[in-house]
């Protein structure tokens, strides 16, 4: 207790925290620093933004702040919240909210407060509504937010069913906390989140999105993960992962594919430090997502479950959600390659080795996402067979070592055939038509398949394979 105090205080050891303080006490006003800043000053950390929380009103905030600061904003003004930055320091100051909510609304009907202590009721959870008012560094904490804080538990404020009415938001903001700070959701809580959970479709695609890139980020995404399956929100707005709690037979034909692609994850994050990947999305998401074809593609061939095509069908299905959940462009192109490619390299060693051909085309088709596609390979060994997991990770030793020298001969990052569509409209006699496209898509195989010709032998090449149309 006495340390986190002594962080709290070290926070506000700066200049700003005075002033700012000195002049809202000056113009008549209450001022304290709230929520985020104050939980992260006590796990001994700095949030990179600073929120305050006053009896001002937006005109009078921006009226007292105006003078010392080098930019402000007010984009959240209808909220309460004026936004600036002052030095380095970026802060929101936001009136004290007694919001309203309509239960079927997604956004609130917003009240203005006069206290301190009505304001941090209506926070998400206890950690998160402690203050400290400035100047006099007071510390408030009415809900017992600092006991909760050090227990490592994640707490309402007021009755957990009146919280997650209010924004059904925070019930996926529990589990994503579980992921960042590693806490435990108290019971009553997590009740209130199995009964809630229907509430969440409420809540807009773009918001829903963003918890759960925030989860995944976090240091243990398996604690998020985990609460938001068991409490049914993930059957909500990620089903394809409870989905793959396969029925698994008593003779055990195939792996705990849930447990499997949770584990995937972890070690994904661990690969990822290898390839310079380290708290990278586009990973994370698609070890996640890497095996929810399973569940459509399931059969039972001989006594043995197969998954034939899961890979394609997984792709497809990922590229869907995330497009519900309004993901861009870029991102679902990139995670829908690397789970469609994920089983490319099984097989590798075994029987006749990949051809130089092979290895070219493995790193044509990955493309950009080739040392994304290297961790995920890695990661979705989770065999406990020892002799079997050596075997594989030499057989991937070898491929990357291939790669790295056929990439030095041929500059394997851009591969391209050994003649330019110009060069080939004029060795043929064409113009810009479907023909020139098909003789180069034709020489790019001849190169992927044979390696650099040079133009001469490419020429000739060319010229026989036109001849013999």
């Amino acid at each position: 207790m006495a340390q986190a105090l002594a962080n709290l205080e070290k926070l506000t050891d700066s200049p700003l925290f005075a002033q700012l303080g000195q002049r809202f006490k000056d113009a008549g006003h209450e001022l304290a620093l709230v929520g985020g800043p104050v939980r992260d000053a006590f796990l001994g950390r700095r949030s990179p933004d600073l929120d305050f929380t006053t009896t001002a009103t937006p005109d009078e905030i921006l009226t007292i702040v105006k003078p010392m600061v080098n930019a402000h904003w007010d984009i959240g003004r209808e909220f309460g919240t004026i936004g600036a930055r002052v030095g380095d320091e970026q802060i929101e100051i936001t009136t004290y909210r007694a919001d309203k909510y309509d239960r079927d609304s997604r956004k609130p009907e917003v009240r203005f407060g006069k206290d301190l202590t009505e304001d941090l009721l209506r926070r998400d959870f206890t950690v998160n509504a402690m203050a400290l008012r400035l100047p006099e560094k007071v510390f408030v904490d009415p809900f017992d937010g600092l006991k909760d804080l050090l227990a490592g538990v994640l707490r309402t404020p007021g009755k957990p069913e009146d919280s997650f009415s209010d924004d059904p938001l925070r019930m996926m903001r529990a589990a994503r906390f579980t992921s960042q700070l590693g806490f435990e959701i108290e019971p009553a809580t997590f009740e209130a989140m199995v009964a809630m959970a229907g509430r969440i479709e409420i809540i807009s695609a773009e918001r829903v999105r963003d918890e759960l890139v925030k989860l995944l980020m976090g240091s243990q995404p398996r604690l998020g993960i985990e609460a938001l399956v068991d409490s049914g929100i993930a059957a909500i707005v990620l089903p394809e992962v409870p989905a793959l709690k396969l029925e698994v037979d008593e003779h055990h034909h195939h792996k705990d594919v849930y447990e499997h692609s949770i584990r995937v994850l972890e070690q994904a994050i661990d690969y990822g430090r290898d390839y310079g990947l380290e708290n990278d999305f586009i990973l994370r998401l698609a070890a996640l997502m890497h095996d929810v074809g399973k569940p459509k593609t399931r059969q039972m061939e001989g006594g043995v479950v197969t998954f034939f095509q899961h890979d394609k069908v997984g792709a497809k299905i990922t590229r869907d959600r995330m497009q519900a959940l309004h993901f861009d462009n870029d991102t679902i192109k990139a995670v829908r390659l690397l789970i469609s490619e994920h089983l490319r390299f099984f097989g590798y060693g075994q029987n006749d080795s990949w051809t130089d051909s092979a290895v070219r085309r493995y790193v044509r088709d990955a493309g950009d996402q080739l040392e994304r596609l290297h961790a995920l390979t890695r990661a979705d060994v989770t065999t406990r067979n020892q002799k079997k997991a050596d075997r594989l990770a030499h057989a991937y030793d070898d491929l990357e070592a291939r790669i790295k020298v056929i990439a030095e001969q041929e500059e394997l990052g851009a591969i391209r055939p050994d003649l330019d569509g110009e060069q080939i409209m004029s060795i043929l006699g064409l113009k810009p038509s479907r023909e020139v496209g098909e003789a180069y898509d034709w020489l790019l195989e001849l190169r992927l398949e044979e390696g650099p010709l040079g133009p001469e032998v490419a020429k000739e090449r060319l010229l026989a394979w036109w001849a013999s149309r």
